[in-house]
């Protein structure tokens, strides 16, 4: 319906909750050290996980030509 892959669609999703979680608790503080671990975690790229590649292969049913 909005012309997004699911991978779009569920990024998307992910980071509009994200966003609306961080909105809602605006200010943290962080020392030196624990800021640069979290923006270590941040920019790292996601750990493989095999439950979310095989997710991520099947085919959705209306993709799926007819039978």
């Amino acid at each position: 319906m909005l012309g997004k892959s699911r991978s779009e669609f569920l990024l998307e999703a992910a980071r509009e909750r994200a966003q609306d979680v961080l909105l809602e608790h605006p200010i943290f503080r962080l020392d030196p050290k624990a800021f640069e671990r979290f923006i270590t975690a941040l920019e790292a790229p996601p750990a493989q996980s095999p439950g979310i590649e095989r997710l991520m292969a099947v085919k959705a049913p209306w993709t799926k030509p007819p039978a």
